[in-house]
């Protein structure tokens, strides 16, 4: 797969090597040639880096590192995206006190809105960057989730098995609207994980666990939840 990277910063980074140790073809973008070519020069295994728009022109499937900058301001033009995945992992900043206004457009939806002719697609959004060094073993052991959002039922599936490549479980989050639900779950863990725990190792799993042998506690009463 061709995987274009726009903002080689740590998420960029981290990511684009994982995924050519996969096999893929990776190319860095960056503000500057010589920052991609850098970062390529990191990364190894036949990797390419240059700026931004030929990240953009080169990738099929594209991570969109460039937290809350509308793509215009990126590239140079975004009739390049026609049609191409576009991967959001971002996140809100974070406010003082991890006093988080309730999320009523994510990030995720903003995007899909400035570049309504590209397919966008949540992801990679509910860990620190450090989590990405475990890749992909010992990882696999932890079962950790990446929670997958988007309207295109194609694209999710693209990108529900790029993460399970590099030894995450993915997990249908049904469509892009839930990007909402997604972010408000990344402040949760950012809160947790500076806030609280001070571990940027926190993540989040979703375990389904066996159904009870026994129903001794009266089971589920009926409700308008379920």
């Amino acid at each position: 797969m061709k995987i274009g990277i726009i903002g080689s910063g740590n998420m960029g980074r981290s990511l684009g090597i994982l995924w050519a140790e996969q096999g893929h073809q990776v190319f860095f973008g960056a503000r500057t040639a010589e920052k991609g070519q850098a970062v390529a020069a990191l990364a190894g295994r036949g990797t390419q880096g240059g700026t931004n728009d030929s990240a953009a022109v080169f990738g099929d499937v594209l991570l969109y590192s460039a937290r809350g900058v509308d793509p215009s301001e990126v590239l140079a033009s975004t009739e390049v995206l026609t049609g191409k995945i576009l991967i959001d992992p971002n996140n809100s900043n974070i406010p003082a006190g991890f006093a988080y206004e309730p999320i009523v457009k994510s990030l995720a939806e903003t995007l899909a809105e400035q570049v309504p002719n590209a397919i966008v697609v949540k992801a990679f959004n509910t860990m620190g960057q450090e989590v990405f060094e475990l890749a992909p073993e010992p990882l696999k052991e932890h079962q950790v989730s990446v929670f997958v959002a988007s309207d295109d039922a194609k694209a999710k599936q693209t990108v529900m098995q790029l993460a399970e490549e590099i030894g995450f479980v993915a997990i249908d989050s049904g469509g892009l609207r839930n990007a909402r639900l997604i972010e408000e779950m990344a402040d949760f863990v950012r809160f947790l994980a500076i806030g609280q725990l001070q571990n940027f190792y926190t993540t989040l799993s979703v375990k389904v666990l066996p159904a009870a042998e026994q129903i001794r506690l009266g089971g589920r009463q009926t409700s308008n939840l379920a």
